[in-house]
């Protein structure tokens, strides 16, 4: 699987868990999901985002060392 997919990918993943974690949420609005969603899901999408950007760096990366190799 190419680089440019494993992105796409994730960030897909990112935005589903998104729209599911919204439909938990309209049932389960408590201190408890607060918590939840503050400890693993607020930094969760900068985190995705970070590596987003770092795997299209590195995408880049290995298109140029094909080239000189190639």
């Amino acid at each position: 699987m190419s680089m440019g997919v494993s992105r796409a990918r994730l960030k897909a993943s990112m935005k589903e868990l998104l729209v599911h974690w919204e439909l938990v949420k309209a049932k389960w609005d408590d201190p408890v999901s607060r918590e939840f969603e503050a400890r693993h899901l607020k930094n969760l999408g900068p985190a995705v985002q970070g590596t987003a950007n770092a795997m299209e760096k590195m995408e880049a990366i290995l298109a140029r060392a094909r080239r000189d190799c190639g």
